[in-house]
């Protein structure tokens, strides 16, 4: 289990997030939404160890992990633009890591992700060949082939778009469901929280507006911010989203 327990962090003593205190289970998919500036990076950064709180304590399964440094926290990241090597092909980029590491993974192991991600045919290729889906598919595979505790994305499908961006969020679910992995994505897009998650954290000036699961919180937002947030966002994907949730009864947030 990871436990954020009353964190903060302010630069130049402007407040970014406030009094974070949340516990996310072993396997869970949360997903940190909110609108641009809201602290939800920050929260990613802080969780991976890219930045140090102001206070409060980051604990993973009964560890203070609070001034435990990033490389030895044991979590990795996916970040938004792959930051893939264009100079290797995609097996070798998916296995960069092991190069120093190579006990880690095996190579059954590394070919039954290669195979859950549905990368066989692209071992070869260089990145230039890819699309933005598979890039993101050996982005995770890459990242999967470390075995890390815990797994962050920053904004994966913000580059996707259709059945593209329906793909990976299914791989993504995979992969947590296969290696019972906790996920944390970053998104500021509601759709993507809401049907990607087992719960959804939403961040309102640096403080948790509401922490529950999406039927809940399309059924009963906790206050207007949540309400009008979701009800803004999402009128333009209205289909999606409230097809998803149609069989929940009387749903608090309605687009007409």
């Amino acid at each position: 289990m990871l436990e954020l327990k009353n964190v903060k962090k302010s630069y130049d003593g402007v407040p970014v997030l406030e009094d974070i205190s949340i516990n996310i289970e072993d396997g869970e998919i949360v997903s940190i939404l909110g609108p641009s500036g809201c602290g939800k990076t920050t929260l990613l950064n802080l969780i991976l160890g890219i930045v140090d709180s102001d206070g409060g304590k980051i604990i993973y399964n009964d560890e203070d992990l609070t001034n435990v440094p990033m490389e030895k926290r044991g979590f990795n990241i996916v970040f938004q633009d792959y930051a893939l090597f264009p100079n290797l092909n995609v097996y070798q980029n998916i296995t960069y890591g092991l190069r120093n590491n190579p006990s880690i993974s095996t190579e059954e192991e590394v070919q039954d992700l290669i195979k859950l991600l549905g990368l066989e045919e692209h071992l070869n290729k260089r990145i230039g060949q890819l699309s933005g889906g598979q890039k993101q598919r050996v982005a995770l595979a890459r990242t999967m082939v470390m075995k890390p505790k815990i797994l962050l994305l920053d904004e994966p499908l913000s580059a996707l778009d259709g059945v593209i961006k329906e793909s990976i969020k299914d791989r993504i679910k995979a992969i947590a469901k296969e290696y019972h992995l906790t996920t944390i994505i970053v998104t500021h897009d509601p759709e993507e929280a809401l049907t990607l998650s087992d719960r959804v954290m939403i961040i309102n000036e640096g403080k948790i507006a509401q922490f529950a699961k999406p039927e809940e919180i399309i059924k009963t937002p906790e206050n207007n911010f949540v309400q009008k947030f979701i009800l803004h966002q999402l009128e333009i994907k209205k289909n999606n989203i409230f097809t998803l949730f149609a069989s929940q009864p009387q749903a608090a947030v309605q687009v007409s």
